[in-house]
């Protein structure tokens, strides 16, 4: 497994080298259920992800700008309690998930946006989620925590993801507000499922166009335009309807007969998120709180939340 977090480094710091005379962009972003509650501490309960991406050549009249970008990540999920020695406490398998993640996003004159997403990772035991977790619980005198021997097995993640975003166009209030159609399908080993919903910018100060706006983190530009002083201040909102058709941390890998925790999962549920972003010329801020519908059938478990938290510096 060390061998594979070594090869997720290089291959990073490979494409930041490759990349580091175009403008771009460093961020991390970090989720956490305690971010929303002091209580909560439950299913998907701690995520981070550290990105890097540049400004691609384009010579497409359509298209506004083309961002390609990179990121490592890994994804923790626990049942409802950290202190799930017991068996039948398991009303979601202990899971985690460890990836490398490369993209290319499309945005357009028309202010569409169109991302799309390859990744490659590693679920289970190799992902080192049960290490990072104790190390996280220990450092920060949170409870110990139990129940990590039932988590699911490992399996190879290859995953494909297609968003699409269309803005619908309103000249009445379109400095202070806009809405946009979104659809997101993803197609893999680890998750196969589709979304489509809405997204709504209400701004505190004018709002930029959607191809310069770091709501799909357009922030990147070149030339003159690279130097002028920029600010973004908005909420946004951005309500879905989700159909899952399979989910390998619940479920466990396509040729997994060998967890001892594993659930059907809800085809169909509600999923939401708002939350507020910040830009000042070349740093990012974010907020978002995170609801997520209930995920899979028994008798205890139910809907979720958490709080992610971005940061990002232009370079």
């Amino acid at each position: 497994m060390k061998k594979r977090i070594f090869g997720c480094i290089c291959i990073f710091s490979f494409t930041f080298g490759f990349a580091q005379n175009k403008p771009a962009e460093v961020g991390i972003v970090v989720d956490n259920d305690l971010f929303t509650s002091a209580v909560h501490d439950r299913y998907y309960t701690s995520g981070m992800e550290l990105f890097y991406r540049f400004l691609a050549e384009n010579d497409n009249p359509k298209i506004n700008k083309l961002i390609k970008d990179f990121r490592i990540g890994q994804y923790i999920y626990n049942p409802q309690t950290v202190r799930a020695a017991d068996y039948y406490v398991n009303d979601r398998p202990f899971a985690g998930y460890l990836f490398f993640e490369s993209g290319v996003n499309i945005f357009y004159q028309n202010e569409s946006v169109l991302k799309l997403t390859g990744q490659l990772g590693i679920l289970g035991p190799s992902s080192q989620a049960q290490g990072v977790q104790k190390f996280i619980h220990k450092t920060f005198s949170y409870p110990k925590v139990e129940g990590w021997q039932y988590q699911i097995k490992d399996a190879y993640g290859i995953q494909a993801e297609a968003f699409y975003s269309h803005k619908i166009k309103d000249e009445e209030f379109k400095d202070f507000a806009d809405l946009s159609l979104q659809a997101d399908a993803k197609l893999g080993t680890i998750w196969t499922e589709v979304s489509a919903g809405l997204m709504a910018r209400i701004g505190f100060r004018k709002l930029l166009p959607i191809y310069d706006s770091n709501l799909h983190y357009a922030s990147l530009a070149s030339g003159k335009s690279k130097d002028k002083e920029v600010r973004e201040f908005y909420l946004y909102i951005s309500p879905n309807i989700n159909y899952q058709v399979y989910d390998a941390t619940i479920q466990g890998g396509i040729s997994d007969a060998e967890s001892p925790v594993t659930f059907k999962i809800i085809p169909w549920r509600f999923n939401f998120e708002s939350g507020i972003k910040y830009r000042k010329n070349n740093w990012n801020l974010s907020y978002a709180f995170v609801f997520r519908g209930k995920e899979l059938y028994n008798n205890v478990i139910t809907s979720y939340y958490y709080g992610s938290i971005g940061v990002s510096h232009l370079l």
